[in-house]
C-alpha cells in the first residue's frame, strides 16, 4: 500500500483498545504497538510528521501494510504486545529478552523430596522457587535450609519397596548429622515432609512462619524440662536471625510488595525491580533498555514490570514506584510513596538504577577514549594531517567473473556504522575486472555524496594493492576530489599500505593498534562483499526456473521462495496452497505454465 492508501486505511480503524502491527514491503514485521484507541494512535503516525523523531519517520517510511487485533482493555493489549515482541523481535521495538540462565531452587516431585539448584525450568519436575538474582543469593538460601533441616542430598530412589528390601546403606551425611537416614527407614516420611514444609516457607520468603515454629518447639521443650532439646531449637533460631539480619532492609510488616523504579537519559533507560517479603529483598534485577523510538518512561515501566513479574512468578498486589505505572491490571495497586519505609524501598531501588546508569556511562566513556587513542595512533602511523574519524573501505567480489558485486563499509570513531554500509551491483564492467569495478563503485559512492551534500570520510581505504588504488584514484579525479580526501590501499599478503604516486609501500608495525584497526575494517568489507555475492548467486540459482513464467514477476517469486524455501517444494505444492500465498489469479497463471 502507498503512503496515501495507508493514511486512508487508518481513518477506518476502530476507536477501541488493541494491538497494531506494521510490516515492510517484504511482509516482515517491523513494529508492534498497543493503543487505547487504535484509530487515534495509528493515525498519528501519518498526520504528525513534524513532531516525529528521525527513527519514527524512518519507521513510517518503511510501512507497507498494517494489521491490528482488538482487545477488551488496554492492559490486555499490553499483554499481547509483550508476547508478540518476544516471539518476533521486530526491528523498531525495544527487546526484553528472556534470561534463561537465572538459577532456581526446586523441591522435586519424589518420595522424600530433595531440594536442588538448577538453571532449567521444567514445571513437571517439581515446585520451583526463584529465579534468584545471583548464584550467591541462591546458595545462601540453600545453606540456611541445610543448617536448619536435615534434607537428604543423595539421588537414591527411596520407594517403599526399596527401603523395605534394605537396598541402601546410610552414608557419611548421616554420620555427621546432616541426614536422618530415610534410605534405611530411620526417619518417618511424615517427619521428613514436615521439614520440607518448613523449608518451603523459607523459599517463599515467609521467615516469620519458620520463626514461630522454632519458638513454639523451644518453649514446649523448655516447659517439659528438655533443656538440651530447647537449646537445639534456640540454635536454629539464632541461625535464622543471623540470616534475617543480613537480608532485612526495612519494616518487616512490609511484605508481598513489588518495587520498580526507572532512571532515563538520552538513548537509554535503567529499570530496577525488587521483590519484597517481610521487609527482605528476595529478588533484585536492574536492566538497561536501549530506546528505539524515544518511548516515554511510563511505557517502559509498564512493559518491564509485566516482563519481570512473569519471570519471578510474582502475584503481589502492591507495586511501589517512583513514577506512575500505567495499565495496571485489576486487583493491582500502584503507590508512589512520599515518606516512610515504603519511600525508603523506592529510593533504594532508584539508587540501584542510577548506579547502573553511572557504571554504563563510565564504560562507554572509557570505550570512546580507547577508540580515540587507536585513531590517534593510526593518524601517526599513516602520517595523516587530520584524525581519521570516519573511514570507508571498498572491496570487490566475483566468482570466475560471474555476478560481480562490491561492498563499502563505514567505521566511525573506530566502531562499525552498519546503517551506512552499502552493497553494489557492478553495472558497467563485464567479466572479472577488479580494477574497473573498483573505479565504478568509488565513483558512484562519492558522486552520490557530492550530489546529496553528504559527509565525506576522513580516509578512504581500498582492499588491494597498487592496481585497485590507482583505479580508485581515477574515480576521485573524475569527480575533482583527488587530493582532498586521503586514500590508501592495503595489500593482503604482507599487509603493506600503498599511497597514490608512491611506489614504495608503507610497512606499519604488525603490533600497532592502528594497523589492527585497518585489518579489521578490510576484513569486514571482505566479509560484507562475500556475503552479498553468495546471496545473489543463491537467488539466481533459485529463481532461474521461475524467471521465464508468464505473468509471474520478481515479487511473486520472492514471496513463493520465502514461504516454500525451494523451487522443488513450489512444484510439489497444491494450487490451493499456492493461492494462499499469491492469490487465485497468479496461482492459476503459475499452474498454467507448470510443466507436467
Amino acid at each position: 500500500m502507498s503512503h496515501d492508501d495507508l493514511k486512508k486505511y487508518t481513518l477506518r480503524l476502530p476507536d477501541s483498545p488493541g494491538v497494531y502491527r506494521f510490516y515492510n514491503d517484504e511482509s516482515k514485521l517491523i513494529y508492534v504497538g498497543k493503543a487505547k484507541s487504535l484509530k487515534k494512535r495509528v493515525t498519528s503516525y501519518f498526520t504528525k510528521s513534524n513532531g516525529l523523531s528521525r527513527k519514527t519517520t524512518k519507521l513510517v517510511s518503511e510501512i507497507s501494510k498494517i494489521e491490528y487485533t482488538l482487545s477488551n482493555t488496554e492492559f490486555d493489549a499490553l499483554l499481547l504486545e509483550n508476547n508478540l515482541i518476544k516471539q518476533n523481535q521486530p526491528k523498531y521495538n525495544i527487546l526484553l529478552k528472556d534470561d534463561k540462565t537465572f538459577p532456581y531452587l526446586c523441591i522435586l516431585n519424589e518420595r522424600f523430596p530433595r531440594i536442588i539448584s538448577t538453571r532449567k525450568y521444567i514445571p513437571k519436575q517439581g515446585e520451583y522457587f526463584g529465579p534468584y538474582a545471583s548464584v550467591v543469593a541462591m546458595k545462601s538460601v540453600l545453606e540456611l535450609i541445610r543448617k536448619l533441616y536435615t534434607i537428604r542430598t543423595c539421588s537414591l530412589l527411596l520407594s517403599e519397596s526399596n527401603i523395605n528390601q534394605k537396598k541402601f546403606k546410610v552414608c557419611l551425611e548421616f554420620h555427621i548429622g546432616n541426614c536422618k537416614g530415610p534410605c534405611e527407614g530411620l526417619q518417618p516420611e511424615e517427619e521428613y515432609l514436615t521439614d520440607i514444609e518448613q523449608a518451603r516457607h523459607i523459599l517463599k520468603g515467609n521467615l516469620s512462619a519458620v520463626e514461630k515454629h522454632f519458638q513454639f518447639h523451644m518453649k514446649h521443650a523448655a516447659d517439659s524440662l528438655s533443656f538440651e532439646k530447647a537449646q537445639f531449637f534456640k540454635d536454629k533460631l539464632q541461625v535464622l536471625e543471623r540470616f534475617q539480619s543480613k537480608s532485612l532492609v526495612v519494616n518487616r510488616a512490609l511484605t508481598d510488595i513489588d518495587v520498580i523504579s526507572i532512571s532515563s537519559k538520552d538513548e537509554y533507560a535503567y529499570v530496577n525491580y525488587m521483590l519484597i517479603k517481610e521487609g527482605a529483598i528476595i529478588y533484585s534485577k536492574t536492566i538497561e533498555i536501549k530506546k528505539q523510538l524515544e518511548e516515554p518512561d511510563d511505557e517502559l515501566l509498564a512493559l518491564t514490570l509485566l516482563d519481570l513479574r512473569a519471570k519471578t512468578n510474582s502475584t503481589n498486589a502492591t507495586v511501589l514506584s517512583n513514577l506512575p505505572v500505567p495499565l495496571m491490571s485489576a486487583g493491582l495497586e500502584n503507590i508512589i510513596p512520599k515518606i516512610g519505609d515504603k519511600k525508603k524501598l523506592v529510593s533504594l531501588s532508584l539508587k540501584n538504577a542510577l548506579e547502573m546508569q553511572k557504571e554504563r556511562a563510565l564504560l562507554r566513556a572509557e570505550k570512546r577514549s580507547r577508540n580515540n587513542e587507536v585513531i590517534e595512533i593510526l593518524q601517526k602511523d599513516l602520517h595523516l594531517q587530520h584524525l581519521p574519524r570516519i573511514i570507508e573501505c571498498f572491496d570487490n567480489s566475483n566468482f570466475q567473473g560471474d555476478q560481480p558485486v562490491a561492498s563499502m563499509v563505514r567505521f566511525v570513531n573506530g566502531k562499525v556504522d552498519k546503517k551506512n554500509y552499502r552493497h553494489y551491483n557492478i553495472k558497467t564492467v563485464t567479466g572479472p575486472n577488479d580494477f574497473e569495478s573498483m573505479k565504478e563503485i568509488v565513483g558512484r559512492r562519492y558522486k552520490r555524496i557530492t550530489e546529496e551534500a553528504g559527509e565525506f570520510p576522513d580516509l578512504i581505504l581500498v582492499d588491494g594493492g597498487k592496481g585497485q588504488l590507482s583505479s580508485a584514484c581515477e574515480a576521485l579525479k573524475a569527480l575533482n576530489l583527488y587530493g582532498k580526501i586521503p586514500i590508501a590501499g592495503i595489500a593482503k599478503r604482507l599487509e603493506e599500505i600503498y599511497f597514490p604516486e608512491d611506489p614504495i609501500p608503507l610497512h606499519v608495525n604488525k603490533k600497532s593498534p592502528g594497523l589492527l584497526l585497518l585489518q579489521q575494517i578490510r576484513d569486514e568489507a571482505h566479509r560484507f562483499a562475500i556475503t552479498f555475492h553468495r546471496q545473489k548467486r543463491s537467488k539466481v540459482r533459485l529463481t532461474t526456473e521461475l524467471d521465464d513464467l508468464k505473468g509471474i514477476g520478481e515479487k511473486t517469486v520472492t514471496k513463493l521462495l520465502q514461504h516454500f524455501k525451494s523451487v522443488k517444494k513450489i512444484k510439489e505444492a497444491s494450487q490451493a496452497e499456492v493461492e494462499k500465498i499469491i492469490g487465485r489469479e497468479k496461482a492459476a497463471k503459475l499452474f498454467a505454465n507448470k510443466k507436467p
